[in-house]
């Protein structure tokens, strides 16, 4: 059966989209396992009053070049997540549906969603997460460029921290990276929609669903030569109880545009 349900759909529902169209895929399937102090699964968890899933969403929301939003998020959390979508204007979320177990088949479900609502498979995907909203129009608009002239674009930086490997369970080091050759994989990462959905789909096919840190590791792993954007050390994906009070502490104090390179507005 489809993962796509009823209630998911609430958009625009079969209307063709030109093959030129940019959309976002957004996976807030996460229950926040690893926040202590976590009420709520962290992507609705309010910071000045909005949950942190919309302060994600508005930037796709604002920026001119994103066409339609396909997010997927806990089942139980459908009927909320419209709610939300509703309260705070982010209209170009066209369908909401489950999440999987995994990251993975989540950004799955809503690939799946986004081919059933008649986007084209050239369509410039962005796969980013819910719950890592400190980035700006710019990194938006380079993941799109890059994508258009070299098919991905994988947003990165420069690693900052030296590197181990430990093959023993962080007991003793293995070997030791040469820092300047590192990069840290962050979001959005963006390829053409037919492309990623299907290199998915091999995965699954292949025993391997689940089995990928990132949309960049599926792709690579399928012989994909990936194309690297430049992004900032602010762009955190919000997992632990000090990320998120980091996030806290920017917005509150007015000073979050200081971790990124350009204007977030």
């Amino acid at each position: 059966m489809s993962p796509v349900q009823d209630p998911a759909r609430r958009g625009k529902a079969g209307e063709n989209m030109p093959a030129d169209e940019v959309i976002a895929v957004i996976f807030a399937g996460g229950v926040g396992s690893r926040m202590l102090k976590a009420q709520l699964p962290k992507q609705f968890m309010s910071v000045k009053d909005k949950p942190v899933l919309i302060h994600t969403l508005d930037h796709f929301q604002r920026h001119e070049q994103i066409d339609r939003i396909f997010l997927a998020c806990l089942p139980d959390f459908i009927d909320h997540t419209w709610a939300l979508v509703e309260q705070f204007g982010i209209s170009k979320v066209c369908a909401v549906t489950p999440g999987g177990k995994t990251a993975q088949h989540s950004i799955i479900n809503a690939m799946r969603c986004a081919l059933d609502e008649g986007v084209s498979d050239e369509a410039i995907t962005l796969v980013h997460d819910g719950v890592r909203p400190i980035i700006n129009a710019e990194l938006i608009s380079q993941n799109i460029a890059t994508t258009a002239e070299h098919g991905n674009a994988i947003t990165a930086i420069p690693c900052f921290e030296t590197i181990a490997m430990s093959l023993d369970g962080a007991q003793t080091v293995d070997s030791v990276t040469q820092r300047d050759l590192m990069y840290v994989l962050q979001a959005p990462q963006t390829f053409r929609l037919g492309a990623a959905y299907r290199a998915n789909i091999q995965s699954m096919e292949d025993g391997l669903l689940g089995k990928f840190v990132d949309q960049a590791h599926l792709m690579k792993h399928y012989g994909t030569k990936l194309h690297m954007v430049p992004g900032f050390r602010g762009n955190t994906k919000l997992t632990t109880d000090f990320d998120l009070l980091q996030f806290q502490l920017l917005v509150d104090s007015g000073t979050l545009t200081t971790v990124t390179p350009a204007d977030l507005a």
